[in-house]
């Protein structure tokens, strides 16, 4: 039996695997920080701090996977202009604690939840694996340090790949998530139970994919013949008012104009206008490609969220 280890293991992407993994006929471990925290089942759960050193070593060692997923993240770039020393830590250093653990256990395949925030502010777009990275916030810079060490250790001989995801959404995204945030104000406001919606920059233009996509992505990488870095992408961008006025009308808003305001204190530094990635190499090497469109990834999650206002 094949054995894998998922960082991560309770987010979105981390739960998405974890079911394509079991139902794989693996054994699926998965690290948790909190106790409390809901993990699917089959999983066997490690409590681990990433950002305290040591631990997720000692259960790599542990453990001894034959495949390992680094999901784990501070996942907001926002919150990392709030505590970038934290972002710095997870999102970083504990990645060159993972690759050092695993170079020392010997035949594991390593794979990266690499972020096109490594990009940043691209002079290229749609961006690809060669695309210079330049990234403009704490959470892109800590994110380049982790791509640049996987880069490093598979230069060494390890299978060590970077899956340079894009955006990518779902119902179990977090509401956090300025994407569930407006499917969610959809869902209230068709409701009647919420009457405006606060955002910040309606003219920044992302590549929004679905999030079980994006994660059988993350396996195909795991299991292909060579390691290497993938973008993972539509290549088509949306503005997050694209994004408003599809979640709207999908919920039967007609006038969704009239219950936006904006707010200065949302707006992130240093935000990239636009994200647009070229998936080829994934396409052709990997034999990855998308399954939903932007319409229907809205679509899914704004009946979702309606349905939980009505239960």
């Amino acid at each position: 039996m094949t054995v894998a280890l998922i960082t991560g293991v309770t987010g979105q992407d981390g739960s998405y695997l974890a079911e394509l993994l079991l139902a794989g006929g693996y054994e699926v471990h998965g690290l948790t920080r909190d106790p409390g925290e809901q993990v699917t089942p089959g999983v066997v759960a490690h409590r681990v701090d990433l950002g305290a050193g040591g631990e997720v070593g000692d259960v790599l060692r542990s453990v001894r996977p034959d495949e390992v997923y680094n999901l784990a993240a501070v996942s907001s770039v926002f919150q990392s202009w709030q505590d970038p020393l934290t972002t710095g830590r997870i999102n970083g250093l504990a990645v060159a604690e993972m690759l050092a653990a695993v170079r020392e256990i010997g035949d594991v395949r390593f794979v990266q939840a690499s972020s096109a925030e490594i990009f940043g502010a691209a002079d290229e777009s749609p961006q690809t694996e060669r695309t210079a990275i330049r990234p403009t916030s704490p959470y892109g810079a800590a994110k380049a340090y982790a791509h640049g060490l996987v880069g490093a250790y598979r230069a060494a001989g390890m299978f060590a790949s970077s899956v340079i995801l894009y955006n990518h959404e779902s119902p179990r995204r977090p509401a956090t998530f300025v994407t569930r945030k407006i499917t969610q104000a959809a869902a209230l406001i068709a409701a009647g139970r919420q009457e405006r919606l606060e955002l910040g920059n309606l003219s920044a233009r992302r590549d929004w994919g679905w999030a079980p996509d994006y994660v059988d992505a993350l396996h195909r990488a795991a299991v292909a013949d060579e390691p290497g870095d993938f973008v993972i992408a539509t290549g088509v961008a949306h503005s997050v008012e694209d994004f408003v006025r599809v979640a709207f009308e999908r919920a039967g808003i007609a006038d969704w104009r009239d219950r936006i305001d904006t707010s200065e204190g949302l707006l992130r530094p240093g935000d990239a206008a636009e994200q647009a990635g070229d998936a080829t190499r994934a396409r052709t090497t990997l034999g990855w490609a998308p399954t939903k469109d932007f319409d229907d990834i809205v679509a899914s999650m704004v009946d979702a969220d309606l349905a939980l206002v009505r239960d």
